[in-house]
Order: C-alpha cells, then sequence, then structure tokens
C-alpha cells in the first residue's frame, strides 16, 4: 500500500505575486508542483541533471535558473553560442521528457483577478489552496492512507516566508477537500542546490506562456503537457491546471 511518505514534491512560481504593478508583458502568476516518488527522484532525476552539469558546465555547482538560461546570463552565457544552445536545450528537453513525475499548476490572471474583485485575495494565496487541494485528491487516488508528505519551496525572505507557512498551515487544516491535508513545509535556501526545485523552476513559466498566447510555438509545454494530472477523459483543465478565475 502507498504512503503519503513515498512522495516528495517540489514548489516553484512564475511571475510576482503582487497586484499594485502588475507587468503587462506577463500579468501571470504562476504555482507549480512537481510530484515526485522518493526513488524515482534519488535514482533518477538527480543524477540526470548532475550528469547534465558535468557535460555541459564541468561541475554540479551551476544553479539552474529559467530567467537566466532565458537571458543568457551569469554561467549560462555559454548559450549566445548556437550551437551549444541547441545542444543544451536538447539534452534538458530529454531530461524532462524522460524523467518520471507529475506536475499540478495554479495559474492566476492578475488583471482577471482585480476586475472581478473589489478586494482581491493574495494571488500566491489563491494558487496554493488550489494546488495543495489537487495534489492531496491525487494522492488520495493513489490510495495513500499514512505517512507525511514533505513540499519543499525556495525562501524568499523572512517575512514572506513566514506569511507562507502561516497560509500553508492554513490551507492544510481548512479546505476544499474537508480533510487535514498531511503535508509539512520546507523552505530551502536558494543556494542549496535542490534538484528537484530547480526542475520547478523550468515548469512554471512556459505554462503561463502557454495561458497567455495558446497559438504561440511553445515546445517546452509541449514536453511538460503530459505529465499534467488529468482526469479520466484526459482533461486537464482543472484537474492538473487550475487557470483563475
Amino acid at each position: 500500500m502507498p504512503s503519503f511518505d513515498d512522495y516528495i514534491v517540489f514548489v516553484d512560481e512564475s511571475g510576482d505575486h503582487g497586484l499594485a504593478s502588475i507587468d503587462k508583458h506577463y500579468p501571470m502568476f504562476v504555482l507549480a508542483f512537481c510530484l515526485i516518488k522518493k526513488t524515482d527522484y534519488a535514482e533518477e532525476i538527480s543524477a540526470s541533471i548532475i550528469k547534465f552539469k558535468f557535460k555541459h558546465f564541468g561541475h554540479d555547482q551551476v544553479i539552474l535558473h529559467e530567467h537566466e538560461i532565458r537571458k543568457a546570463r551569469g554561467p549560462f552565457k555559454i548559450l549566445q553560442n548556437a550551437e551549444r544552445r541547441k545542444m543544451f536545450f536538447d539534452d534538458l528537453n530529454n531530461i524532462i521528457e524522460r524523467s518520471p513525475f507529475l506536475i499540478i499548476a495554479s495559474a492566476i490572471r492578475k488583471l482577471d483577478l482585480q476586475k472581478r474583485y473589489s478586494i482581491p485575495d493574495n494571488p500566491y494565496h489563491i494558487a496554493l489552496a488550489f494546488g495543495l487541494e489537487r495534489l492531496y485528491l491525487h494522492l488520495n487516488d493513489l490510495a495513500c492512507r499514512s505517512g507525511t508528505t514533505y513540499l519543499l519551496f525556495e525562501s524568499r525572505g523572512k517575512k514572506e516566508d513566514i506569511d507562507l507557512e502561516l497560509e500553508f498551515r492554513r490551507v492544510c487544516a481548512r479546505n476544499a477537500t474537508s480533510n487535514v491535508l498531511p503535508f509539512e513545509i520546507i523552505l530551502a535556501d536558494k543556494k542549496c542546490n535542490s534538484s528537484g526545485l530547480q526542475l520547478a523552476d523550468l515548469v512554471a513559466r512556459p505554462i503561463g506562456r502557454k495561458i497567455l498566447n495558446p497559438d504561440q510555438v511553445n515546445r517546452a509545454y509541449d514536453i511538460l503537457e503530459k505529465k499534467i494530472r488529468r482526469n479520466p477523459r484526459g482533461d486537464v483543465r482543472g484537474w492538473g491546471l487550475k487557470v483563475f478565475p
């Protein structure tokens, strides 16, 4: 019988959750949850990412960060060379495609949220609740009955971390499933070099771009879509991808 403790979850975001000043080019907030069996994470995913770093950088201390990769900054200046860029992305896409993990994501349309509600809730809190509820429902469908699932978030600062942990515990205690969620939060330092957090960082933005520009070519999303939770009919929306409002 599987248990909640058989799995680990890595969570990362794309976009700013603030509503005071909204980026017109990317008015989204996406929170992506990557659910992985611990054995798969230890034996396959971490090893693949370390080998990838050795191949492209010669060491494993580079932190794969989507923004720096996209802008070809810092250690990713190597991507300014077209040949190396192609090899890098071919290898990275291959790792993501082969890695066994499930995606549950919440996407908040911030402009629509402002229009609909006179006093809108924090987009991060909305996305967190949607994600935690769907994560629990999926693990419940897997017949998990005992143990605790740990969720790793990247630390963002003392005030932000306190706010996140309070909201996390509030949602676990009271949520739409009517159950106490058997989850525990871990806030990890940005420099901890967690393969799982780096994987989650690469997941969030392609989902946001797909929602904003559904007709635009988005190779990253095409790979990720196969990993998004879906219902028996194959529907993603509302199951593994909650878009709100």
